[in-house]
């Protein structure tokens, strides 16, 4: 684990920089995330993703995988993978301030 400052926030990032304490987490710190995920600009759609994934992570405890999320939150797989190029789930719980979720390698 190691501390980062994000948005002049210290925070905790575990190896792979999910967030340790997703309540630590706040919209302001999003842009600056999403920047050292090589996302220029968070879209609508990009913030759609992100308060999906959020609001699935503090309902089931995990965020969703990109199957459920191309299903649920009203973004096309095929639009996730434009989105966020890295692999949708990783990179948008990253941005979103959750811990990885289960079954991203």
């Amino acid at each position: 684990m190691s501390t980062a400052t994000i948005a002049d926030t210290p925070v905790e990032l575990n190896d792979e920089g999910f967030f340790v304490n997703p309540e630590q987490w706040t919209e302001s710190m999003a842009d600056e995330l999403a920047r050292r995920e090589g996302i220029d600009e968070l879209t609508s759609a990009h913030w759609t993703v992100i308060r999906f994934m959020r609001s699935e992570y503090f309902d089931k405890g995990t965020g969703p995988t990109v199957r459920v999320l191309g299903k649920s939150s009203g973004i096309s797989v095929k639009e996730l993978y434009q989105l966020f190029p890295k692999g949708p789930a990783k990179v948008a719980a990253r941005i979103a301030g959750i811990p990885k979720p289960r079954g991203c390698i």
